[in-house]
């Protein structure tokens, strides 16, 4: 089993995405009150998610790493 097996519910650009936003991470980024530091326990949770609460999670995550990166 492969590690894209574990994510077979989120789409390819998805993942691409996620994996870059949380690549060398040291600041968690906050979906719906939680704090998530790792591509592979944000995936697990969005994952664990209704398809419409994961577009919004997903949405919510790539909001605050675009927010983050233009603070930098």
């Amino acid at each position: 089993m492969t590690d894209d097996d574990d994510t077979l519910s989120l789409s390819r650009p998805q993942r691409r995405l996620l994996r870059r936003i949380y690549n060398g991470r040291t600041i968690p980024i906050i979906a719906d009150g939680r704090p998530f530091l790792t591509y592979k326990d944000a995936a697990r949770y969005l994952q664990s998610l209704t398809v419409d609460a994961r577009d919004a999670a997903y949405d919510e995550m790539k909001a605050f790493a675009k927010a983050e990166g233009d603070k930098a």
